[in-house]
């Protein structure tokens, strides 16, 4: 296991950027993959590196609400 502190940001197709919802938490998991699959509310649509190492994850459900993981160790 390893231990994350993950940046949250949840967007609807109403407020978009301007209007998402904001949360800093800390987790332990075997990968960041693993934690959004099992904890998050939609399917991976896809998986970046930032230049400073940490894993963005964007997952949504196609109709504009998205999801998006910044982990960082």
């Amino acid at each position: 296991m390893h231990e994350y502190e993950v940046f949250v940001e949840e967007i609807n197709p109403c407020g978009g950027e301007n209007h998402r919802k904001k949360e800093l938490i800390e987790v332990e998991a075997d990968s960041p993959e693993a934690y959004v699959k099992a904890k998050g509310r939609f399917p991976i649509m896809d998986t970046a590196v930032n230049d400073d190492g940490s894993i963005v994850i964007t997952t949504g459900d196609g109709k504009g609400y998205m999801v998006r993981y910044t982990f960082s160790e």
